[in-house]
């Protein structure tokens, strides 16, 4: 007998205008006297008698090809095929075989490549129709703005050569096209495949389909896709039952696919109504739906999770052998946090015991390796206990890893079997935390901290991410280029740092196209705001702010670096001036009510509105209220992240580095809110509007030099200053 290993395959093809190169590895060829046969070998924890009554065609479909190729490439007309599948649980296999005759894998193997020819034709086409479109785009506009065109050459160039691209780029600029469009002319050229806009809010999807839209108005032939959560897009009634038992759309989903797929290729943008409406046509799931166009298309609109987050990055579009598209990453700040939560895992241990328990008549086993990660986690919380506090280690508890690892391996065989139970959410939902925390564990190093607190019966375990800076610099050589943009990365050489871009990377900073004039920034530097100073300053406070939005009628957006800070100074100034009308962002406001707020800002009403807000939510950016929609803005306070173990890790870290670490850990995330706040207030040419800054720190030079340049900031020890500065403005901008 004759067994080799890893047999390499390959064929070239010519069909029509096309040359297809197919190739693959077989697992492994077995020749005896009177028979050749090609074995493909799949690990799995499915069990054994379930493929044994229900195979898989599709791996069916690979041997049967292998076998094809193999036939071809040695001449043989008899070829047999075998399936072994290996269970991972216990080492069992199984051995599905089948007789095949050459010629009827030929047949077999030209229908395959039949149909995927449609799919070559139909692509070359499209790639002609589109490429000839961009070499024909204009600008969709009739001049760029001040700075507009210095950033869309900067943004050419990049992609065209490859490497990060770091830009801060005042208001007002335009960015979204300003980086949209020469990223398209680029792939136009054939320097990238895709495009791909990554954006951390609902905001910056929309203006980024807002501006391909216009492009596709102007001319432009480009396929994108905009990318919606599962839980968002879900057509099932119960969107917790994700399995084809329970789903309709799920259930024969790939057997429809093609079809949906097809209806699909007919449109250039494919929105979130588009897929819903593609997918309830076609019975198909519309979040697999969407994934698929992945492939397809031209353009890709996602959040960053799709690109950075380990567990669920897009393998499609970064993975091996997917190309390396050009990144595009809006309102960049927001990376520096949503980074470290994507390369951190947390687990409670408040879900185990009643799970625990709900299992143990059904599951005894599963039960049990529950048992053993609540034990562990049961010790964690009597030494928390012991030490009065949060404990803070630096090794990997490489115990709880072991017993989570020994819990997935069982719960992914039980899970697999689809069975409807009453505890399978619970299950499912603590499967998912245990195997994010075993990958981050897989990552754990120097730039990350093991932080547990107990709380009353419950102890909370988080592996942190510290730093993402080397994470993020292995997700850079995945892109041929990548632009990270906002109008606030300044200091610039603390975001290059902790984006992992280094020191050599390429920056541009572009200042504001508007008139100077049109804003008045004021400090009143004698209030301090300090955590121990804010009950003692609350009325002066609440005064001055009274003092703004009486000088003149309009709208106006007061932001606190907290829910609590908030509550203190809106209660003292609803007490002291209840003729006022006021709107207050609450903690747990839900996305209707968030729109209800806004919607309030954008009707014309007689007197003024103030909104109460807190410093990097959702009204601290990425609102656009122009004209008369927002007077001015009020930021209390420099913006600093609260105090807490997280923080000060971040601040011994870099201290360590290079001595920066409370600037890197509280200054610079604050002072990035205060501006994204302020930056509310100017959104076009002719908006004129004022931005009062309260807290004593503004009269420090350390505070003072992270500020626009262009801000020329007055300040105001009273009221009567401002009152007076206000006059004068006003007076002036008439």
């Amino acid at each position: 007998v004759d067994y080799q290993a890893e047999v390499p395959v390959s064929l070239r093809l010519e069909q029509e205008t096309f040359i297809l190169d197919i190739a693959g590895r077989i697992d492994g060829v077995l020749h005896q006297p009177d028979q050749v046969l090609v074995e493909e070998i799949k690990s799995t924890r499915r069990p054994l008698r379930e493929i044994r009554e229900a195979p898989s065609e599709m791996h069916w479909g690979q041997v049967q090809c292998y076998a094809y190729l193999y036939a071809r490439q040695t001449g043989i007309d008899r070829v047999d095929a075998r399936l072994t599948y290996v269970q991972l649980d216990n080492g069992r296999t199984l051995e599905l075989e089948r007789q095949l005759d050459v010629a009827d894998l030929g047949a077999f193997f030209d229908d395959l490549l039949q149909r995927y020819l449609i799919w070559i034709r139909r692509l070359a086409h499209w790639a002609a129709v589109r490429d000839a479109s961009i070499a024909r785009l204009d600008f969709p506009f009739a001049a760029y703005r001040n700075g507009q065109r210095n950033l869309a050459v900067a943004v050419f160039r990049t992609v065209r050569d490859g490497g990060p691209l770091l830009v801060q780029a005042a208001t007002g600029i335009g960015k979204t096209m300003a980086v949209l469009y020469p990223a398209v002319k680029a792939l136009g050229e054939g320097h990238v495949p895709k495009v791909v806009f990554l954006t951390a809010r609902t905001t910056g999807r929309l203006a980024a389909q807002a501006a391909l839209i216009q492009l596709a108005q102007a001319g432009l032939r480009f396929k994108w896709v905009s990318l919606t959560a599962k839980e968002k897009i879900c057509l099932a009634e119960n969107k917790k039952q994700c399995a084809p038992e329970a789903c309709e759309y799920a259930r024969g989903h790939f057997d429809r696919l093609n079809d949906a797929l097809a209806a699909a290729f007919v449109h250039d943008a494919l929105d979130r109504e588009t897929i819903e409406r593609l997918a309830r046509q076609h019975r198909v799931c519309p979040f697999e739906l969407s994934l698929e166009l992945v492939n397809w298309a031209d353009g890709v609109i996602g959040d960053y999770n799709y690109a950075f987050d380990p567990h669920v990055r897009l393998q499609r579009l970064f993975g091996e052998g997917a190309g390396r598209p050009a990144v595009l990453v809006d309102e960049a700040h927001n990376l520096v946090d949503r980074a470290r939560e994507m390369f951190s895992a947390t687990l409670t241990k408040q879900p185990l015991l009643p799970l625990r328990r709900r299992l143990k008549p059904d599951l005894p086993r599963l039960s049990a390796a529950l048992g053993r990660i609540n034990a562990w986690l049961a010790a964690l919380r009597r030494t928390c206990r012991s030490a009065g506090g949060d404990c803070i280690e630096t090794q990997l508890p490489e115990e709880l890893v072991s017993r989570l690892r020994h819990f997935t391996v069982q719960a992914e065989t039980w899970l697999r079997l689809n069975l409807q139970t009453d505890y399978r959410e619970a299950l499912l939902q603590f499967f998912f935390e245990a195997v994010r925390f075993q990958r981050v564990a897989e990552m754990f190093g120097p730039a990350h901290a093991v932080i547990a607190a107990a709380s009353g019966e419950d102890v909370r375990l988080k592996l942190f991410c510290i730093d993402p800076a080397d994470l993020l610099a292995q997700c850079w050589q995945s892109y041929r280029a990548a632009v990270l943009f906002s109008a606030t990365l300044a200091p610039a050489d603390y975001f290059a740092s902790v984006f992992g871009l280094g020191p050599d990377a390429r920056r541009l900073s572009l200042t504001s196209p508007f008139d100077p004039s049109h804003l008045a920034v004021f400090s009143a530097d004698r209030i301090a705001t300090r955590y121990t100073r804010r009950e003692a300053t609350c009325e002066q406070v609440s005064g001055i702010i009274a003092d703004l939005v009486r000088q003149r009628q309009g709208h106006y957006l007061i932001f606190f670096p907290s829910h609590a800070y908030l509550a203190m100074v809106r209660t003292r100034f609803c007490q002291d001036h209840p003729e006022l009308a006021t709107l207050t962002q609450t903690p747990e406001m839900s996305e209707t009510e968030r729109e209800a707020f806004i919607a309030r800002f954008t009707q014309k009403v007689d007197g003024t509105l103030i909104g109460f807000a807190v410093l990097g939510g959702v009204f601290g950016e990425g609102i656009d209220l122009r004209g008369e929609y927002l007077t001015g803005a009020v930021i209390v306070g420099v913006g600093l992240p609260g105090i807490g173990p997280e923080r000060d890790l971040i601040r011994d870290y870099y201290n360590r580095q290079d001595g920066r670490g409370y600037a890197f850990a509280y200054e610079y995330p604050g002072i990035t809110r205060v501006l994204q706040a302020a930056g509310r207030v100017i959104r076009s040419e002719t908006d004129q509007g004022v931005v009062l800054l309260i807290d004593d720190r503004y009269s420090r030079q350390r505070y003072r030099s992270l500020l626009p340049d262009t801000w020329q900031v007055q300040p105001v020890g009273d009221t009567r200053a401002l009152r007076q500065r206000l006059t004068n403005f006003w007076g002036e901008t008439q």
